[in-house]
């Protein structure tokens, strides 16, 4: 990846998920439905980004 990939995951990426992660534990109901659907979203986000840079 390059500088300006890593930016992005650091400044936008990381703290996004940290705060959906942190919103989501909030729900004592169905908090652990929340974190598999983020969980989920991400490694397809992470697949789908793989795969249209071709591993760049």
């Amino acid at each position: 990846m390059s500088i300006p990939s890593f930016i992005f995951w650091a400044v936008f990426v990381l703290p996004l998920v940290a705060f959906l992660v942190w919103l989501m534990r909030q729900d004592k109901r169905k908090g652990i439905t929340g974190l598999i659907v983020l969980a989920i979203t991400v490694v397809g986000c992470i697949a789908y980004m793989y795969w249209k840079t071709g591993g760049k």
